[in-house]
């Protein structure tokens, strides 16, 4: 696209009461200060953005007469088509106008918008308007002209084993969404490391308390199975005689219960025995008659009669008891008990030799486990510390790449994309334009005015757009190279009014 002004109308607009200004290929603007040469170039921003050349906002009013109305109007061809904009201030209101037709605001703001971009046009045409950008303005528009390098090239350039783990990893990524995974999985290997380590140690020191023993597993089953046979011979022959010994001890006890019975009785005849006849009565103490006193000695007779029937029958009993019991054996088995108890302990002993070597056997190989995870964590983390690694590289030699041919755009200024951080040494996008080694901010105003013209001819170059060039304070520069399209210059000659001379005219 080729844009160029063919002429401008100002009327009231600052120091300009009436004042027609026609372009050429090379438009010269002189006069001392205060005649309003930057006037005139801020009139085409003001005609199309309501700004001056920077941007910002700025009145046009007159100061130093009076006025009823302002207007601009540009005439200028984009690719040979000729459009007439027109901005005007009527009662302390915008009027605006395309091609003489009224507008609204938006209806004339979006035709601007469609002919160029506001920055790109306004970094074409003023060469102080693009580093008065934010920098990550001006490294996107720079950046969005230049093709950045491809993964194969960047890969080329890497160690063969981070460009292959990368460019396996980004079929299924970006490397944005790689870097978060890998670092987000270092992260909880970081924490699982400690974990696991811990649990490792925590188990190697239970094993160191559990003694070794050096004992054959199936022999000491087979013992432990041996002395289970022995256990249940010697219980057999224990049970076989238990109903003789349980008959007996049976036996025992009924004879010995029968004999206290007896002593019992015996400890009551001499009182039964010796027991007076009374002749009174033991209640109301009157004297018996002959026939309750019969009465007295009958009734002590059949007391005497039934104890003698009752003493006897326990004495039968228990003889037959005794002679019951004469006719059995008890059978001592306290040595095939005490037998009993010495093979279950050497069992117990042996089932808890298996016991220490199972517990031993189980935290070897939970050991074994837990080393095991260790290793795939610490695999793990050092996958993932090599993809960001990796990643740190592509960025750095991507970053590298970049700059060599964004700076192969430039002649004479060095421009610097990234920043490397001091920590961690990642690489940051960043934008600085230098000189000579100089930062723009230190270049002098001739400087600068080169600077500017020859960033403003890249963006013209890369973005295929020629737009008219307006260099101020051109006294300050005594060569310079012509910008692409067409050239505006003004120049400050004291003493002398406003001149503005157009080539071939």
């Amino acid at each position: 696209m080729e844009i160029k002004f063919i002429s401008i109308k100002l009327h009231n607009f600052k120091s300009h009461r009436d004042l027609v200004v026609e372009f050429g290929d090379l438009t010269k603007i002189t006069g001392d200060n205060r005649r309003g040469k930057s006037s005139i170039l801020e009139s085409i921003s003001w005609t199309l953005y309501g700004t001056d050349t920077l941007g910002s906002k700025t009145d046009p009013t007159p100061t130093n007469y009076k006025f009823s109305h302002i207007s601009t109007e540009l005439l200028l061809s984009v690719d040979n088509k000729q459009i007439l904009l027109s901005r005007s201030i009527e009662k302390g209101k915008n009027k605006l106008y395309v091609n003489e037709v009224p507008k609204k605001s938006s209806e004339f703001d979006e035709l601007v918008k469609s002919l160029f971009d506001k920055d790109l046009f306004l970094t074409l045409f003023n060469p102080f308007y693009f580093p008065s950008l934010h920098w990550e303005k001006q490294r996107s528009m720079l950046l969005q002209y230049v093709t950045p390098p491809l993964n194969k090239e960047v890969f080329a350039e890497l160690p063969e084993v981070q460009a292959k783990k990368l460019s396996e990893q980004l079929k299924k990524h970006t490397l944005s969404d790689l870097e978060k995974i890998h670092r987000d999985n270092k992260n909880k290997m970081d924490k699982a490391l400690i974990a696991e380590a811990s649990r490792t140690r925590t188990l190697q020191k239970q094993l160191k308390q559990v003694s070794q023993l050096d004992i054959n597993v199936e022999d000491t089953k087979v013992e432990i199975e041996r002395l289970t046979n022995q256990i249940k011979k010697i219980e057999a022959a224990i049970f076989s005689v238990s109903e003789n010994n349980q008959q007996y001890n049976s036996l025992n006890a009924r004879i010995q219960s029968l004999q206290e019975q007896i002593s019992e009785s015996a400890s009551k005849w001499p009182s039964l025995r010796d027991e007076a006849i009374q002749d009174t009565c033991r209640t109301c103490k009157r004297l018996l008659d002959a026939d309750s006193i019969e009465a007295v000695k009958t009734d002590k007779a059949e007391r005497v009669e039934q104890y003698r029937d009752n003493h006897k029958s326990l004495v039968t009993k228990r003889n037959e008891l005794q002679s019951q019991l004469a006719q059995l054996v008890f059978i001592d088995v306290s040595e095939q008990i005490e037998k009993i108890r010495e093979l279950e302990k050497k069992q117990k002993s042996l089932l808890a030799n298996i016991a220490a070597q199972d517990q031993r056997e189980q935290l070897l190989d939970q050991i074994k486990h837990a080393e095991s995870a260790e290793i795939e964590t610490h695999e793990s983390r050092n996958e993932s510390i090599l993809v960001l690694d990796a990643i740190k590289a592509y960025e750095a030699k991507a970053a590298e790449l970049q700059a060599v041919k964004v700076q192969e755009l430039f002649t004479t200024l060095s421009v610097r994309l990234f920043k490397q951080n001091k920590g961690d040494g990642e690489y940051k996008p960043d934008f600085e334009i230098e000189m000579d080694g100089k930062s723009y901010r230190k270049l002098s105003l001739s400087e600068t005015i080169l600077a500017g013209l020859e960033l403003r001819d890249v963006l013209s170059r890369q973005s295929g757009i020629v737009a008219p060039c307006f260099v101020d304070n051109a006294e300050s520069i005594t060569r310079f190279t012509r910008p692409l399209g067409q050239l505006i210059t003004s120049r400050v000659v004291a003493d002398q009014e406003l001149i503005i001379e157009t080539e071939g005219k």
